[in-house]
């Protein structure tokens, strides 16, 4: 069997979201039992010394889209710690002039064409290499196109009569909508395809919905996620089109990579640590202290939000809340970036509160070193379709205090339940949020009550083993049908 994984980043190559860790390492536990290849952009930020990556010889490939032809080129190399090859696209137009995976303020139609463009070459350069997939696993709108062309410019080509495709949503509030013209740059025929049982969508094109229509398997990255999408709470317009292909419809849990995410191991920890040596775990938080600015005091908690800067992840509650939060006997530190009144929100706290902190913008160490020196893990999330934050939290010790919906819902057993591994609440208001930061103030200074969930947390298995049968069994059914 062959599967073909189509993504916009791949972990460890680009990375600006959990899709990125899923691509990664997924395919590392079905490696045994297909023959996997992964499609990718050649990203301006990839460091192709680092990695190895060559280009294939005679690769260069040209393609027409509207009236103009755009040149391609073919790179490789291996997953790290695996044989599978990772096929990255080279075009200077779309791709490698950006050091970033989603560069900011791009025109939309531009956006568009880059990955219609990456879509199309995908399936130009398997044809080139052989590579007859028996599954293809398009992931979020920037692959969208794939199952639509499989339906439309495809659907009389041999090469590709046989292969089946599953989409996955790891985020539905991300589309791809723009005006109809578009589909004249994708060539595609809007006869076929610009229809309510295709792609269009309220007057527009909407990638998103055509690859749900034309997928043979639609998969959300959490079950409780894959409910709330049927409805118009969480449904961000697509519901009816959802619970029209409900029969395709599965909801399966994103696991994380325990052998890149162990405190055991961890470089960029000042002090590694297991579920054995906790006390560790303190040097640590020392540590998050000290770079941050606040002093350290270990009858103190340490609460902390490692995320995008986005409505979705709950910042407003922040804003509604922060009296409240300058007021608590606990720290706070906060990492990432994204929209600018939210940055602005956190670095407005910084300056003008002795309890918390924020740092704008991205680092890996860093982030690996909060989750580490952290006692709690904030993430109040308006949705959230799985979330791996709370994952990398409790695998550090680090109890999540969440929001219950999507896969916060799944993966968080909440306090005062048996084996709980974090807190809840369910309100999406700041007095919500406080209740459950109460709540898990009070377990902290009741040590043995907090230790106790911290060594469940630790040991609680959402690794890539279990999730990795679930996706195996569907390519395998849909691959023999």
């Amino acid at each position: 069997m062959k599967v073909l994984f189509a993504a916009a980043e791949v972990a460890p190559f680009s990375k600006a979201g959990g899709l990125a860790d899923v691509v990664g390492s997924l395919p590392k536990y079905i490696e045994k039992d297909a023959e996997i290849a992964i499609f990718t952009p050649l990203h301006g930020l990839i460091d192709v010394d680092k990695y190895d990556i060559k280009e294939l010889e005679n690769s260069e490939l040209w393609l027409t889209f509207g009236n103009q032809g755009h040149k391609f080129r073919l790179f490789m190399c291996k997953l790290p710690g695996t044989n599978i090859n990772v096929f990255f696209v080279h075009n200077d137009w779309y791709f490698t002039c950006f050091k970033e995976v989603y560069p900011k303020w791009l025109d939309p139609r531009y956006e568009h064409e880059r990955y219609i463009a990456f879509s199309l070459a995908t399936l130009e350069y398997a044809k080139l290499l052989n590579f007859r997939a028996d599954v293809i696993h398009a992931n979020d709108w920037h692959t969208a196109m794939i199952p639509v062309y499989l339906k439309s410019n495809y659907r009389y080509d041999n090469f590709w009569k046989n292969t089946k495709t599953v989409f996955e949503i790891h985020n539905l509030a991300y589309q791809g909508v723009w005006f109809e013209d578009v589909l004249d740059f994708a060539n595609m025929r809007k006869d076929i395809v610009y229809n309510e049982w295709g792609v269009e969508h309220y007057g527009k094109v909407n990638w998103m919905k055509g690859a749900i229509n034309y997928s043979e398997k639609v998969v959300a990255v959490s079950p409780t996620y894959a409910r709330e999408i049927l409805t118009g709470e969480y449904g961000e317009g697509m519901d009816y089109t959802l619970r029209m292909n409900q029969g395709k419809l599965v909801g399966i849990l994103n696991g994380i990579d325990y052998d890149v995410f162990n405190p055991k191991t961890d470089k960029s920890i000042v002090k590694r640590y297991d579920v054995k040596s906790l006390n560790h775990k303190e040097a640590n938080k020392k540590k998050v202290c000290e770079e941050f600015g606040l002093k350290y005091n270990a009858n103190r908690p340490l609460f902390v939000m490692v995320s995008r800067l986005v409505e979705q992840k709950g910042l407003d509650l922040i804003r509604e809340a922060e009296n409240e939060l300058k007021g608590l006997e606990a720290d706070f530190v906060f990492l990432g970036s994204g929209n600018k009144d939210y940055e602005n929100l956190l670095i407005w706290l910084s300056n003008n509160s002795s309890n918390i902190r924020a740092y704008i913008g991205y680092r890996g160490d860093l982030a690996n070193q909060i989750y580490a020196g952290s006692d709690f893990y904030l993430m109040p999330s308006r949705f959230e379709p799985c979330g791996l934050s709370q994952l990398i939290a409790m695998r550090y010790g680090s109890l999540p205090v969440v929001r219950a919906t999507g896969g916060l819902e799944d993966t968080v057993t909440g306090f005062p339940m048996q084996d709980s591994t974090g807190f809840k609440f369910w309100g999406y208001d700041g007095w919500s949020m406080m209740q459950a930061i109460y709540c898990a103030l009070g377990v902290y200074h009741d040590k043995y009550t907090f230790n106790a969930m911290r060594n469940t947390a630790m040991q609680a298995d959402f690794s890539w083993a279990k999730s990795s049968v679930q996706y195996l069994n569907m390519y395998k059914e849909l691959a023999s049908n």
